[in-house]
C-alpha cells in the first residue's frame, strides 16, 4: 500500500498556527459548536472528571474558557491547576489534545467577555449555583425572574465568582484521521526557552 500524503498533512514547526487552521476549517464545516472542547480536571487526589466547555478565546499565551469558580470544576481547578482539553471535529476527522496548566484571566476580560453574553446568558449565569443540588427547575427559573426583575434590561454585573481561565500548555498533539487507521499523530512540546520542539508519533 502507497504511503499517504496530502495538502492537510500536519505541517509547520508552530502549533498555534496550525491550530488556527485547523479551527479555521472547524468553524466552516463543523454543524454545531466548533469552540465545543472537553475539559479534564483532577482533585488532589488525582481523581479525574471531564465536562464539555467552550473556547472563548485563544492565540499563542493560551486558550480561554470562562465559568463559575464556585463550581465542581471551579473547586478542582483551584486545588490542582493541571487540565487537559481535548477538541474533537468530527466533520473534519481531526483531534487536538492541550495539556497545561491554569490562570485567572483579568478582571477587565472578565467583564468585557460576560457584557458581550446574550442577556438571557447574563441571567441565567448569575442565578446559578453551578454544580450544587437544586431542589427544583421551577427554583432556578424562579431565581433567573427575580433577577430579570431587578434588571430588565438584562445588565445583571458580572458575579465576583464568575470569571475565566487561560489554558498555557506545555503540549500540544495534532492528529489526523487516515484510511486503514493509518492515523497520523504530531506532538508538540513546550521547550525551556519557550520555544518548541515536535515529533512524529505512532498512530
Amino acid at each position: 500500500m502507497a504511503t499517504q500524503t496530502s495538502e492537510d498533512a500536519i505541517p509547520g514547526i508552530d502549533p498555534f498556527a496550525i491550530f488556527e487552521a485547523w479551527f479555521a476549517d472547524a468553524k466552516a464545516s463543523e454543524p454545531n459548536d466548533p469552540n465545543a472542547m472537553a475539559l479534564a480536571t483532577a482533585t488532589p487526589g488525582a481523581a479525574p472528571s471531564v465536562r464539555m466547555v467552550l473556547l472563548k478565546g485563544h492565540g499563542p499565551d493560551g486558550f480561554v474558557f470562562y465559568t463559575n469558580f464556585q463550581s465542581r470544576k471551579g473547586g478542582e481547578l483551584a486545588a490542582n491547576p493541571q487540565v487537559a482539553l481535548l477538541f474533537h471535529w468530527k466533520s473534519l476527522r481531526r483531534q487536538v489534545r492541550v495539556e497545561g496548566t491554569i490562570n485567572e484571566v483579568t478582571p477587565a476580560e472578565a467583564d468585557a467577555y460576560f457584557a458581550s453574553r446574550h442577556p438571557e446568558s447574563r441571567l441565567g449565569s448569575a442565578a446559578s449555583d453551578q454544580s450544587r443540588p437544586l431542589p427544583s427547575r421551577e427554583a432556578y427559573l424562579e431565581r433567573v425572574e427575580a433577577l430579570r426583575s431587578q434588571y430588565p434590561d438584562g445588565s445583571v454585573p458580572r458575579p465576583a465568582h464568575w470569571s475565566g481561565y487561560r489554558v498555557t500548555p506545555h503540549a500540544i498533539e495534532f492528529w489526523q484521521d487516515r484510511e486503514y487507521r493509518l492515523h497520523e499523530r504530531r506532538r508538540f512540546i513546550r521547550t525551556d526557552e519557550g520555544g518548541w520542539t515536535s515529533a512524529l508519533l505512532y498512530p
